[in-house]
Order: structure tokens, then sequence, then C-alpha cells
């Protein structure tokens, strides 16, 4: 099967060359330095100075410190009680104590263990799915019609169906969090594919390039930028599905333990389990973005200047 250029993006815009009058005669290039033919001067991309990694981390951390300072005021004042929302002391305490009695640490492992399942499952499939579509018509013709209609349920509303197809085990949490990563790491790779502007599958065909070098060597790295950002999507929506999944009768995971702590009315156990949420989505996306330096470097070595 050959690689199909339906879809792909033709960027060679007004097709170069000189420019033209409406009668057709041409026109001779500008005196501002035009180089690039059509009687237009290009513009100077300047590049902007690296930005200190302390500086960097100082603005990247600024806007959850104020959150944690608002939090201390709000508990401070008495604007809010414990019992409504406990202050931050209150929830580092019994972050302590479940860490002291291990309660933590096993449920925290568990978590981890559905989600990387789920997650690598996921991404795995819409990544592959994701690049036959692109390529070829016969596979966006069978994929992404079915994709888009899977996309569009929502993940709560197939949880009690999938809990009566497989029980209350561990499949269909892992299923739930395939679920929610895999489709917008297929939406993403298959966007991303069909993108690549067809100039350069052309330049590899005439290079000599076979079908499986032209997806690693041209397609894939031309598609990485949008790939990486439906990984980012997929993390993220991961960590949601989770959520959904331990809340729907389980015996083991974080989930799990809020939703003992919230028939206790213990809101600090609840708190706790929402901040370590959110610290893993923290750390699931600094994940990316190093490895969007790692595989791109050379998107971030010369940033234009806005």
């Amino acid at each position: 099967m050959s690689v199909s250029l339906q879809g792909h993006r033709d960027a060679t815009g007004t097709g170069g060359g000189e420019a033209t009058t409406a009668a057709g005669t041409s026109l001779p290039p500008s005196d501002g330095g035009d180089r690039t033919g059509t009687g237009l001067v290009p513009p100077t991309v300047r590049t902007r100075r690296r930005q200190p990694w302390w500086l960097n981390l100082v603005l990247r951390a600024s806007g959850p410190v104020v959150l944690v300072i608002l939090w201390v005021a709000a508990s401070a004042s008495g604007a809010v009680t414990s019992q409504q929302f406990p202050a931050p002391w209150e929830v580092g305490h019994a972050f302590a104590e479940l860490a002291r009695t291990g309660e933590l640490w096993e449920n925290m492992s568990v978590s981890l263990r559905r989600v990387a399942v789920g997650l690598v499952t996921g991404i795995s499939v819409g990544l592959v799915l994701g690049i036959v579509s692109g390529l070829f018509r016969l596979g966006d013709q069978l994929i992404d019609p079915t994709v888009q209609i899977v996309r569009t349920i929502p993940v709560l509303a197939i949880t009690p169906l999938l809990i009566i197809w497989f029980g209350i085990d561990e499949l269909p949490k892992i299923i739930i969090i395939s679920l929610a990563s895999g489709i917008p790491t297929y939406i993403n790779t298959h966007l991303g594919v069909r993108h690549v502007d067809s100039r350069l599958i052309e330049a590899g065909r005439a290079y000599g390039l076979g079908h499986r070098q032209l997806v690693w060597t041209v397609v894939i790295p031309e598609a990485l930028p949008q790939i990486l950002l439906g990984f980012r999507i997929a993390m993220t929506a991961a960590l949601g599905a989770l959520v959904v999944a331990e809340l729907s009768n389980t015996q083991t995971g974080l989930g799990f333990l809020m939703t003992s702590a919230q028939q206790y009315f213990q809101t600090d156990i609840v708190v706790a389990c929402i901040v370590i949420y959110a610290a893993a989505g923290l750390l699931a996306d600094t994940v990316v973005r190093v490895l969007e330096r790692v595989t791109m470097p050379y998107k971030f070595s010369r940033e234009p200047r806005r």
C-alpha cells in the first residue's frame, strides 16, 4: 500500500516566481533586498535571548505560590472553616500521617500502576491508528468515523456498562484510562500526519526513500510537535479518568482513599489526595516538556521574538 498524499498540506503559497500584473507582464523585484523573487522584502526574524533557568523557574512557580498564599490567608482569617476546606498545615499533617502508616504509599502505588498501564495502552493504540488513518485513505475511511463517534461519549457514561461487562476488577479501570488517553493521542497524531507538507514527501521520494523510510524520516519528524501535544492532553485525560475509575466500586487506590475519607467527613485527607493528583499532573506535563526539548532542540534554539 502506498503512502497517500490525500489531505496533506501543500504549502506552496501562491506558487512563487516573479510577480505579475493583471496583464501577465513580469514586475521587476524591488530594491529593498528582495531575495524571494516576489517583489516583497522578507521579514527579519529576531531571536530572543535565552531566559535564565532560575527566572523561568520563579515565573512558573509564581502561580501556585499565589494560590497557596491565598489559601493560607483564607484559613487564618476564618473565612473558611476546617470542615469546609482545611488549612494547608492540616492537609500536611494528614499527608504525614497517611505516609507514616503506609496507607498513602500502598494506595498511590496502585493508582500509579493503573494509570501507567492505561496510559501506555491508550497512547500506543492511538499513535498507531492516527498514523495509519493519516497516511492511508482506506485507513481514514475505516478508522476515523468510529473514533469520532467514540470520542463524543463521556467516559463517565460508559463506566456502568464496563462494570456490568467486566466486573469491578482492574480491566474496566484500564479500559477507561486507555480510552481517555487514546482519543486525544489519535486525534493529534492524525492531524499531524495529515498536515505534513506534501513537498517534503515528494522530495523524499525523489531521493529514493521507500514507504517505511518516508514514514520514519519525513512524516513522523514533521508531525512530532502535534503528536507530543496529544501526549500532553492524553496524560491529563488519563489522570481525570483515573479519578472516575477509582470512585466506582474499588477497594484500593487514591480514589478509594478519597471516598472513604468523604464518608467520615475527613476533608483534610480528601484535599491531600487532590493535591497528589495535581502534583502528578504537573509532573506529567513537565515530562512531556522535557521530551519536547530532547526530541526537537531546533524548536527551542531559535524562537522568534514576539
